[in-house]
């Protein structure tokens, strides 16, 4: 399974802040006749970095930055399909789905011009193992990696000096035994033979900028804190060495970050760029006017495509702007989460239970249709930063979106859930004094309660209490069953239903509570999951979206929206673009002459 309680958290607390998304802009990637002579890039990004570090990078902003400098045995291409990349070609895989076998490039090196072997492999990934971050468990298929996960959190377990050292040595206290090089530390073989079947491994080491990439362990064993979340050695240019067309050349923490191209690069297509100069603003608006002013070549690039709906309504009445204006679904998606299991971990005991049978679920429709979800999204968002989530919990525009219009409890049916509300509660005991649990921080989820209060108060005559609760107790309120009614959210990783299905229900999921908040667990949920999860992607597409059928079926949501993003880029940045996930690479990028 993949991510841990923190990445999970950062997804639950989030809503429309960073974006992962779209579609793309600009003219084509093939090389310009017309080109400036300053082949330097330009772009704000709205806060400082956490990390760099590949083993720690947690937030989007992060991996869409390091995803230039690092790389992986696959990747995903433009069109989110898997490609190889320090990989020479996609991996053999077994018969029975255990073990993938992994031929290496040979022409791979660091930017410091050090040869990419098969242990610098079995080091990144084993170190990521080891340091628990937020997407550790993207290895975790591994064989070995329950154990190395185990023996990082037990007492006494090496760190520092001792530890880098075994790392290096691939000793086998520190290392996943199903990671081996069969041809030795520099040969190009690397076998991973996993502890079970598990379609998504592929999917889950493409991810950009995490776990499943390669650093370079001669510039992290200088660093007393390399292998903690309180590592150092990403922030300076002598040390932050990956395998990218780009590397870090200056960094002034909180104020801006430059990249230089890196000379004769083993990958494709060269460069163009020679520089990207970075500035680290403090909001958007300032961001937009800046560029609006000609400061910058490109706006949302870095995970920030979050733009403020008076800047964009000011540019869609822009003739010449307008032009330069992209919104597209990001890959989040935002739904009310009802409490569907009370028991003695788990305080709320509304009306929505499982255990209540038809009634329960007559409720849980009533809730769910009285909402008209476009209202929501031209009310709240103004048809520009969401759009009405209709096709299934998995966004628009990934594997295992059911198509739109097809998701029964994205309905608006007033009349039909009036009708549903006196067969759940004839006498309206069950229904008086709920509430509903939101995080505050970001003020569109104060906007989407207060529509959601009005349209059960104006559809059904029912008045909800509106309950805010400040970022860490909401999400330990949540995660503790303490709210009758809640809102949820999931920022996909990989485009994979397994990312969703792993992480949100059933006891498969990875989460702090083994079912995220909900309480659903289903015999018939667990097993279709373990089933699909075992199965190549191409086999399972179809049965993941039967199980978030079944979802649909129990009504154990309501979905509201599919998040949207904003991107402006000038007409004569070249090649530039996003697709559902990430920004297109800085290598595919040219300046044209203006």
């Amino acid at each position: 399974m993949t991510p841990l309680s923190v990445r999970f958290l950062k997804s639950l607390s989030i809503a429309a802040v960073a974006g992962l998304a779209l579609a793309a802009c600009g003219s084509s990637t093939g090389t310009s006749t017309n080109l400036a002579a300053d082949q330097t890039l330009k772009f704000p990004i709205l806060g400082d970095f956490g990390t760099l570090d590949p083993g720690q990078v947690n937030a989007e902003t992060d991996s869409e930055i390091a995803q230039n400098v690092f790389n992986g045995l696959v990747k995903f291409d433009n069109n989110l399909n898997i490609v190889p990349d320090i990989a020479a070609s996609m991996p053999t895989v077994s018969s029975d789905g255990l073990t993938y076998t992994f031929t290496l490039r040979k022409d791979v090196t660091f930017s410091n011009g050090d040869k990419v072997t098969a242990k610098d492999v079995l080091y990144s990934w084993n170190r990521a193992a080891w340091e628990q971050g937020a997407y550790a468990g993207n290895l975790a298929a591994i064989d070995g990696y329950n154990t190395v996960a185990s023996a990082q959190a037990a007492s006494g377990a090496p760190s520092g000096a001792k530890l880098e050292s075994l790392l290096e040595a691939n000793d086998p206290s520190v290392s996943m035994k199903g990671l081996t090089a069969p041809d030795g530390p520099t040969g190009y073989t690397v076998v991973a033979k996993l502890s079970g079947p598990a379609g998504w491994f592929l999917s889950a080491i493409a991810l950009e900028a995490t776990t499943g990439m390669i650093v370079d362990m001669n510039s992290i064993k200088g660093d007393p804190n390399g292998n903690t979340a309180n590592s150092t050695w990403w922030t300076s240019p002598t040390t932050m060495i990956g395998t990218g067309a780009y590397k870090m050349s200056a960094y002034t923490p909180k104020t801006s970050i430059e990249f230089a191209s890196v000379d004769n690069w083993w990958g494709s297509p060269k460069q163009t760029l020679k520089k990207i100069h970075i500035d680290i603003l403090g909001n958007a608006e300032s961001a937009i006017t800046a560029y609006e002013q000609g400061s910058y070549d490109i706006y949302g690039y870095g995970g920030y495509s979050n733009a403020p709906i008076d800047a964009i309504l000011r540019i869609q009445g822009t003739a010449n702007e307008k032009a330069q204006l992209l919104i597209h679904p990001k890959v989040r998606t935002t739904w009310l989460q009802f409490n569907l299991v009370h028991d003695s971990s788990r305080p709320a005991a509304g009306p929505f239970l499982l255990s209540g049978g038809a009634q329960a679920k007559d409720l849980r429709l009533a809730f769910a249709l009285a909402i008209d979800k476009t209202k929501l999204a031209t009310v709240v968002c103004h048809d520009i930063i969401c759009a009405p989530a209709t096709g299934g919990l998995i966004t628009k525009g990934l594997i295992g979106y059911a198509g739109d219009n097809t998701d029964p409890l994205a309905k608006f049916d007033a009349a039909q859930a009036k009708t549903l509300l006196q067969q759940g509660d004839p006498n309206g005991s069950k229904t008086k004094g709920l509430s509903y649990a939101y995080d505050p921080n970001n003020p569109l989820n104060g906007q989407v309660a207060q529509f959601l209060q009005d349209q059960w108060q104006t559809n059904l005559g029912i008045h909800v209490d509106l309950t805010p609760v400040d970022h860490s107790a909401f999400i330990k309120g949540y995660l503790s069953g303490k709210y009758v009614m809640a809102r949820n959210g999931w920022q996909a990783d990989y485009n994979h239903p397994q990312d969703w299905v792993d992480n949100l229900w059933g006891k498969i999921a990875g989460c702090p509570d083994a079912n995220c908040g909900s309480g659903y667990d289903t015999s018939a949920y667990d097993s279709a999951v373990a089933a699909a999860d075992a199965k190549p992607l191409s086999a399972a597409t179809n049965d993941y979206i039967a199980i978030m059928k079944q979802l649909e079926d129990d009504a154990t949501y309501i979905p509201l929206y599919y998040s949207q993003g904003a991107f402006l880029f000038k007409p004569y940045v070249q090649g530039a673009g996003t697709n559902n996930f990430f920004d297109y690479y800085w290598d595919q990028i040219q300046i044209q002459s203006h």
